[in-house]
């Protein structure tokens, strides 16, 4: 009975023991091991699904986007009609920063794919030619093509700035002395009435004395000086009729081409100086005048500077040598008529100075530079 009673106690305890397992397995392990186990399944099904619904929203995009995309295309000529190969063309849209770019082929065709449609801007260079600006607008999937893009030969403009030479300017300034004439007729070409006048050339300086002492005012005054020493009698060595008015026309016209030349080009050029009056016009009266004495004995050097006028002083004493040449002997007088003509002439130099500084612009017709200096 004991030995029954256990049996049935350690039966009933594991049946126990076997029904409460098999309720906890029911309880937990199942729906845990079916969510376990479904779970993933229901979630595959569902990424299955998401992946599958972009790649058809995503195609249908990319389709949508290429029929509206357009293109553009066109030609590329120049004046005569004919091709131009490797034209640049740039491609800008409004809504973009970044253009497109394209060099056209042989037959200057161009082309741009896949453009958004809106508004555009085309820029047309090549090289020599002028560049060409076109706008247009691209409707969705329009196929554009512009008109036929011309380019012409670039204007070329060339600024050419002419400047003179310091010879070219002292040589303009040389032929406005030229036409110096007092009163219409007298001769006045060496004095110059720009305060800044460029420096002569050596050619320059004997131009000017060829032209004093060749013109013809200057040769009827020696003409006249000779006619009143003919009839003066002065240097009676030379005796009377023609052949004594011919010897005085000569000398007189010696001492003229002598003193030209020796103080107005020869010495002037070696010693690089000025031969010409610098006309002042502005100042007091007085100071003019010590001005217009004083260019006598000074003069400006090629240099610009003022500086003693070696060149007249010495081309005068020279002169009055040379005189003692072809004057009767009676009427040289060695050094006292070399020193006495010097004197002379600088005595007439001063005087002429005076008349050049103060009476003789009033008489002197279509001065170049007479309105600036009178102010």
């Amino acid at each position: 009975m004991l030995a029954l009673r256990s049996i049935k106690s350690l039966s009933f305890l594991l049946t126990g023991t076997l029904a409460c397992l098999t309720l906890t397995i029911l309880l937990f392990g199942l729906p845990v091991s079916a969510q376990d186990q479904g779970v993933p399944a229901v979630r595959e099904g569902k990424t299955a699904v998401s992946d599958a619904q972009i790649t058809r929203i995503s195609s249908n995009n990319l389709q949508a986007d290429q029929k509206t995309l357009g293109s553009v295309s066109g030609i590329v000529v120049d004046q005569t009609g004919a091709s131009i190969g490797g034209a640049r063309v740039q491609l800008a849209l409004e809504d973009e920063s970044a253009g497109q770019e394209v060099l056209t082929d042989d037959k200057g065709d161009f082309s741009f794919d896949h453009v958004a449609p809106g508004d555009f801007h085309l820029t047309i260079t090549s090289e020599g030619l002028a560049p060409q600006d076109y706008s247009a607008t691209l409707r969705p999937g329009e196929a554009y093509e512009t008109p036929l893009v011309m380019l012409v030969v670039a204007t070329q403009v060339t600024q050419v700035q002419v400047r003179l030479t310091q010879e070219e300017i002292a040589d303009e300034q040389v032929k406005e002395q030229e036409k110096q004439r007092v009163l219409g007729f007298i001769p006045n070409f060496y004095v110059t009435y720009h305060h800044d006048a460029v420096p002569l050339t050596a050619g320059q300086k004997f131009r000017l004395a060829w032209k004093s002492s060749t013109d013809p005012v200057t040769l009827l005054a020696v003409a006249g000086v000779a006619t009143v020493d003919q009839f003066g009698n002065r240097w009676g060595a030379y005796g009377d009729g023609v052949g004594g008015y011919a010897r005085r026309y000569g000398a007189t016209y010696g001492n003229v081409v002598a003193g030209t030349y020796l103080g107005s080009a020869i010495l002037p050029s070696l010693l690089k100086q000025d031969p010409r009056y610098f006309y002042k016009g502005t100042g007091s009266k007085r100071s003019r005048f010590f001005y217009a004495l004083a260019n006598s004995v000074i003069c400006k050097g090629d240099n610009g500077k003022w500086q003693p006028n070696y060149s007249s002083v010495a081309g005068n004493l020279a002169a009055g040598e040379i005189s003692n040449l072809y004057y009767p002997a009676k009427d040289r007088n060695g050094a006292g008529t070399v020193v006495g003509s010097a004197l002379v002439r600088l005595a007439e130099m001063s005087i002429a100075n005076v008349f050049q500084e103060f009476i003789i612009p009033k008489f002197t017709p279509n001065l170049p530079t007479r309105s600036a200096s009178q102010q």
